[in-house]
């Protein structure tokens, strides 16, 4: 059973993998049952043509007279709207022949494209994440009102917020201080994604973080290499989420500048957006405001100076409107099953028709 809230997932997936599947490519397990049924089907509906054909012209009550109408009018092709359900049955018909065939797929490779993005998504765990940020409903679960739990939940909120969306991301988590972190690579397993969220947004773990500091470059850098390492680096759709309280003010990392750092990113057009998450400071309250929104925005992205809960959502959300694109993958697969797409299709088609047969008088008109 698919619970109601997850039909529209389930409906999209459907349609993804519709547009990506090939009639070639599949296989059948029971193509001999779908045959069957079929043959069984097209004799059944012969039989009935058979048994209708000999037995209409019987006299007796079942019989109507009519006067004669004069045949001076042309026939409409309008009248044949009334046979819409027949046709739409017959139209699922093929749909549920190949799903009962249980079509499959062995081990192939697929160049497949969906809507979304390759997001980097980099939450600061630095000592200085333990300032004060209220927040009655990102942090309504967490242990005290610091600003790393605030944080880590409107990271939450962004991805479920992607997820429910029509978008396909595959998102990649890093943790950074002083060092940086990949806690989960990029992956389209957004259960896993979100349950190491919850892990390094636990009370003990942040508290066994072994680097306190906050370089915010070092996350750059690491969230760079994480796109080369999946070979992202020169591909379209790739973002930057910076989740900090922006308490850096290192403008060199390695002999590099902050400019530099982000020279990476300009050129290969991956934007980074930057929530900066310090309560009741606007822009330009925290010192390295200076440093970093120039050095943002020059990659394409965008500053958000989050001085409170509403300010974190607008960011979240402007951040979603403006990440929309598309991603090219590649996808492999061993033994597959691929009835839904088909499934979905005579469904869809059958479902049609019998509202249409339920609710619209013309359709139930005679013959």
């Amino acid at each position: 059973m698919v619970p109601i809230t997850a039909v529209p997932a389930v409906i999209r997936d459907s349609v993804f993998e519709w547009r990506n599947t090939r009639i070639a490519d599949l296989l059948f397990a029971h193509r001999g049952t779908a045959v069957l049924t079929l043959v069984i089907l097209v004799g059944i509906a012969m039989a009935v043509l058979i048994v209708r054909a000999a037995t209409r012209r019987k006299a007796g009550r079942t019989q109507v007279a009519l006067p004669a109408v004069l045949n001076w009018t042309r026939p409409s092709w309008v009248s044949m709207v009334r046979h819409g359900t027949l046709l739409l049955f017959l139209a699922g018909l093929p749909f549920f022949v190949v799903a009962l065939a249980d079509p499959y797929t062995t081990f192939t490779r697929q160049d497949v494209s969906f809507p979304g993005r390759r997001i980097a998504v980099m939450i600061d765990a630095s000592s200085s994440m333990m300032a004060r940020f209220p927040a009655a409903t990102l942090n309504k679960n967490a242990p005290n009102e610091a600003t790393f739990f605030t944080t880590v939940a409107a990271a939450e909120a962004f991805m479920r917020q992607r997820i429910a969306g029509k978008y396909h991301d595959l998102i990649g988590l890093i943790e950074f201080g002083d060092e940086a972190y990949v806690v989960t690579p990029f992956t389209t397993d957004y259960e896993n994604i979100l349950l190491s969220l919850t892990l390094i947004g636990d009370w003990t773990e942040f508290m066994k973080f072994p680097d306190q500091g906050t370089t915010i470059g070092l996350a750059i850098e690491e969230s760079v290499d994480l796109f080369r390492a999946f070979d992202f680096l020169d591909a379209a759709g790739n973002l930057m989420v910076i989740f900090s309280d922006g308490q850096d003010t290192q403008v060199t990392i390695h002999g590099k500048s902050v400019n530099e750092i982000l020279a990476g990113a300009v050129q290969t057009k991956i934007p980074v957006y930057f929530i900066r998450t310090s309560y009741n400071k606007a822009l330009g309250g925290v010192l390295p405001d200076d440093i970093w929104k120039p050095a943002v925005e020059a990659t394409g992205g965008k500053f958000y100076a989050a001085s409170d809960e509403s300010a974190i959502m607008v960011a979240i959300h402007d951040i979603d409107r403006r990440s929309s694109g598309r991603v090219d993958i590649k996808r492999y697969s061993t033994a597959r099953p691929r009835y839904a797409p088909y499934t979905f299709m005579a469904a869809s088609f059958w479902t049609v028709a019998l509202l249409l047969q339920l609710t619209v008088p013309y359709f139930r008109k005679f013959p």
